[in-house]
């Protein structure tokens, strides 16, 4: 039986990785920028992560939602205590695309609307409705994948947002604060704040996608914190569980109580999920990463500025975007093979994404910037080589 080829690939195999570095099978050391789509948030193999999870597989590694599940229970409570946001209820699943699937069924369940408000350059997820709201993910749909209305503004735009919401017409307006592989931009916190008032007079619910920006990645714990809105359902995966399948929806319970079998599903929160996303959380309290993220981050993006060919630096935190004046896929693939240095792509054909672990080192940031600079100058030099 062959793989359903569907993953463009590095031809490169990964066997074992610790911390910010990868390791092929012949021990060839990689430095990870990437973090596999900005999952890895604690870092590969965290001693307590590992912990957590090789002991509560000793003990019981699953059983489904018909018994009680103290972990769960736990998890919420550690999540509030990290995020700082209490009063929201915590739904458990095991992706990013599941947590969104979820909350646009219960905004639509909330007022009876169909329609969605979506953002130009969004990307929520490759499931039914997910990739449906996707505007980047627009050429992924299939016929079956089109029956939601959906309509797209510029983030920019705050009074053709206001105007749509006004109509009342929509169930949710669903928003990433920093778009991930839509090209780092980011809505402002103004914007966040409009919003959240239209939706308020309009009855709409507003649906904040912290999958990727989320979980301490931008500096703050969630991307719309310096903003000081109450989203009314929040997503969140990738680095909640850091690289162990988990995802959750946070759910104000005053405007959307729990009906007995209104959501459900086999895997989500299993025992093994909790305990990496308890790990993740103990970890992320105990060694203070959103300060290390936030600080680390402002060193990366004044360097990256810096460099000869970089046109702007765009995000917060460790989820940044370096942008050119030319396409930068080469530029990548140098990087990988001949630097051994791991960076992202996304929809904007000119940017690449920087998006290490948020236990990432000072030696770390000094060794992505040496292999970085020589890169990109050995890059333009061939550029300049070729132009002539």
């Amino acid at each position: 039986m062959n793989l359903y080829d569907v993953y463009p690939l590095f031809d490169i195999h990964p066997e074992k990785a610790k911390g910010c570095f990868v390791f092929d099978e012949t021990g060839k050391e990689y430095l990870d920028f990437y973090g596999g789509h900005a999952v890895i948030s604690i870092g590969h193999s965290h001693p307590h992560y590992v912990e957590r999870i090789v002991s509560q597989l000793g003990k019981i590694g699953f059983y489904s939602n018909s018994i009680i599940n103290p972990l769960q229970q736990q998890l919420a409570q550690k999540l509030e205590d990290v995020s700082g946001h209490s009063n929201y209820d915590l739904f458990l699943v095991n992706s990013g695309a599941e947590a969104i699937e979820n909350a646009l069924k219960l905004a639509s369940f909330y007022n009876e609307r169909r329609h969605i408000l979506a953002l130009t350059n969004s990307f929520h997820g490759r499931t039914s409705a997910a990739i449906n709201i996707s505007h980047s993910g627009a050429k992924h749909q299939a016929p079956i994948n089109q029956g939601i209305e959906v309509t797209y503004c510029q983030m920019d735009k705050v009074e053709a947002l206001q105007r749509e919401l006004a109509s009342e017409k929509y169930a949710a307006i669903i928003i990433e604060a920093i778009q991930g592989i839509g090209g780092l931009d980011e809505i402002s916190d103004d914007a966040l704040r409009a919003i959240r008032k239209s939706c308020d007079d309009s009855d709409t619910f507003l649906i904040m996608d912290e999958i990727q920006c989320g979980y301490g990645r931008s500096g703050k714990f969630f991307g719309f914190d310096r903003s000081g809105i109450r989203p009314d359902l929040v997503t969140l995966a990738k680095g909640m569980g850091n690289g162990f399948p988990i995802g959750g929806v946070l759910i104000d319970p005053q405007k959307m109580p729990a009906v007995t079998g209104r959501l459900g599903t086999t895997f989500g929160g299993n025992h093994l999920a909790c305990a990496a996303g308890l790990a993740v959380l103990e970890v992320m309290d105990h060694e203070n990463l959103i300060a290390n993220a936030h600080q680390k981050g402002n060193e990366l993006s004044h360097f990256l500025g810096s460099l000869e060919g970089v046109k702007q630096v765009k995000g917060r935190g460790l989820m940044l975007g370096v942008e050119f004046d030319f396409p930068v896929s080469n530029l990548r693939n140098k990087l990988v093979f001949e630097h051994n240095l791991f960076t992202g792509s996304s929809a904007n054909p000119n940017l690449l994404r920087i998006l290490p672990p948020l236990t990432v080192h000072e030696k770390e940031v000094d060794l992505f910037m040496e292999k970085f600079t020589s890169g990109l100058k050995i890059y333009l030099s061939s550029l300049h080589i070729s132009a002539s």
